[in-house]
């Protein structure tokens, strides 16, 4: 059964509130547009991280060390990388 009205909770801002209020006179085929969109909004904000395995961790350690002694590649090894045919 639908929710009649607005409701206005601590954790709600008054800016929210109000935009609920205005959905509430959309049609149903509008506003259940909308509740997927806001679902979608709220999970990908909620999302997760995906642990990294060791293997994953060293990985970038050693690349974050690298950076600290400054070693970076070159132009050169840059191109070829990005020149590279892909198979």
């Amino acid at each position: 059964m639908p929710h009649t009205g607005v409701w206005y909770t601590a954790a709600m801002t008054r800016q929210l509130y109000d935009a609920i209020a205005q959905a509430q006179q959309l049609p149903a085929a509008d506003q259940a547009d909308l509740a997927e969109m806001v679902r979608a909004f709220v999970a990908a904000r909620t999302v997760e991280p995906i642990p990294l395995t060791p293997e994953e961790a060293a990985a970038i350690d050693e690349g974050l060390a690298q950076a600290e002694r400054g070693e970076f590649a070159t132009d050169e090894e840059v191109d070829a990388l990005l020149n590279r045919p892909w198979a």
